[in-house]
């Protein structure tokens, strides 16, 4: 049968997360409720990433199966079925083993940070009004990158077989009155990049050394790292795969 994948933008602060939970109001269940209504019969997905809950997204790709080749409207159509903080940007026609989680190369997240109180960033970053040293970001942000084992980062009882990850990005920069961090990995665990930024606040607010901050990922204890920024300062902002894979067959 052949397959097919849709590239979704979403807002994270209207979901219980991504994944399908039952009958909870996830991303992936609009998305299956959707195409199912669409082409009038059950459609299921498989996402590239599972957001936690209020973490937002500007690209995340869902392949499904069809038994035939959709109408160049199908875009246009699934978002008139789809609620406003859902949209769909992309649709591709991929290889029948193709398979949008293991097959991405990498993955890149954004968190944003702001420190003067602005209504209009509410639900879009993370408010933290103290002073941070930004000299110290970029030095924690390259530390990062001589490390591949994250298991500090991962929330307690992520059932994976490995916590090798190899980060290829890892940056502060500003934005205006924002402080953004991006970071790009092969593979993220359950929880990482809260972890990774919310230690790292930890350190530029003067809490933690630098070397204490080694020491955590050195640890391999995710007691040791901390994890209290919110979801919705957190952007999954793009996923790589290798040429070929995906023929694009309509966008909006």
């Amino acid at each position: 049968m052949p397959r097919f994948a849709i590239e979704v933008m979403y807002d994270g602060t209207c979901f219980h997360g991504s994944q399908v939970q039952g009958d909870q109001m996830t991303v992936q269940y609009i998305i299956n409720k959707s195409l199912s209504t669409l082409f009038r019969q059950p459609i299921e997905t498989l996402g590239a990433s599972r957001t936690d809950e209020g973490v937002h997204a500007l690209c995340n790709l869902y392949h499904f199966d069809l038994p035939e080749e959709p109408t160049i409207d199908v875009l246009y159509k699934c978002n008139a079925i789809m609620p406003p903080s859902v949209s769909a940007r992309k649709l591709y026609r991929a290889s029948d083993t193709f398979n949008a989680r293991f097959d991405a190369l990498s993955r890149a997240y954004r968190y944003r940070v702001y420190q003067k109180k602005n209504p209009f960033l509410t639900g879009r970053a993370l408010y933290t009004p103290f002073p941070l040293n930004e000299d110290v970001l970029h030095e924690t942000a390259e530390i990062l990158k001589e490390y591949t084992n994250f298991e500090s980062f991962a929330k307690r009882n992520s059932q994976v077989k490995t916590f090798e990850c190899k980060i290829s990005e890892s940056e502060w920069s500003r934005a205006g009155e924002e402080l953004h961090y991006v970071v790009r990995a092969n593979r993220f665990l359950r929880g990482m990049v809260r972890g990774l930024v919310a230690t790292q606040l930890r350190v530029a607010r003067g809490n933690i050394t630098v070397q204490r901050f080694r020491d955590i990922i050195e640890a391999r204890d995710c007691t040791k790292a901390f994890f209290e920024v919110t979801g919705n300062g957190l952007y999954l902002e793009d996923i790589e795969y290798s040429p070929g894979k995906l023929e694009l067959i309509s966008t909006i």
